[in-house]
């Protein structure tokens, strides 16, 4: 097991839970961080006994954003010092993209800026009543860049827009209307409803969470016929897995 210094990283009955540990720092994204979350999500990736992987953060907040810390050195960074820089986030969202888990985002608190972006970069996000969700970016004559990759797949194209240039926080139920999120538990109740969404998914079928996964977003870039035959491939594929000849054989037996 990895040694982490800004998350906490545990496995239990085949869910992975990432939990961001700097809750003095509202949990903002350092490039040590970044690293660290990179780490874990290659490490859940690597174990096939996992389901899904839980991504959290300690305290009172999912994540701020970028640590304030670091602003005025990258200010004075050269343009090549901050691509790699911002390369580190975009190749993040990227690798949660492409990990062969489901990974369940659960908000409390502020999501802001590049926290609301790893949030919703998770391919499910569970918020508490109380959660917000911002790019306030524009506020420090910043662009939301990278995250907007992911809105702008997520929410309809002018409501990405006025989210972007207007810098507004808006509340949980309004990110459930727009389609930024998933569900929206109460408060009180935010931690035993998270532990039944995640135990029911958690019971579906390993491999056809991972290769529906991996269909769905191999689907952004192709055509409608493209898309088509990628899911003929897909479905005979399932057919030769362990779960799918289990699953048949129950089904069968219950008819």
């Amino acid at each position: 097991m990895a040694d982490y210094r800004k998350l906490l990283y545990s496995v239990e009955q085949g869910v992975a839970r990432v939990t961001l540990n700097r809750p003095g720092k509202r949990n903002a994204l350092d490039a040590e961080l970044v690293g660290e979350i990179r780490q874990a999500l290659d490490t859940s990736a690597a174990d096939d006994s996992l389901r899904l992987v839980l991504l959290a953060g300690a305290g009172k907040d999912f994540c701020s954003g970028a640590d304030l810390a670091a602003l005025p050195q990258l200010s004075q960074s050269s343009v090549g010092e901050n691509i790699a820089d911002a390369r580190r986030l975009g190749d993040l969202f990227i690798a949660m993209r492409r990990h062969p888990r489901p990974i369940v985002a659960t908000v409390r608190g502020r999501a802001l800026a590049g926290g609301c972006g790893l949030a919703t970069a998770a391919d499910i996000v569970l918020a508490a009543e109380s959660a917000q969700f911002g790019y306030p970016e524009v506020k420090i004559g910043f662009v939301p860049a990278m995250v907007m990759a992911i809105l702008r797949r997520s929410v309809p194209e002018k409501r990405a827009f006025e989210l972007l240039v207007s810098g507004e926080v808006i509340p949980a139920a309004a990110a459930l209307e727009m389609g930024m999120i998933n569900r929206v538990f109460a408060d009180a109740a935010f931690g035993s409803e998270v532990a039944a969404y995640v135990s029911n998914l958690a019971a579906q079928s390993a491999s056809a969470l991972s290769l529906t996964k991996s269909l769905l977003y191999q689907m952004d870039a192709l055509s409608f016929e493209a898309a088509l035959s990628a899911g003929i491939e897909v479905n005979a594929l399932a057919r030769t897995t362990a779960d799918y000849r289990r699953g048949i054989e129950q089904f069968l037996k219950k008819s």
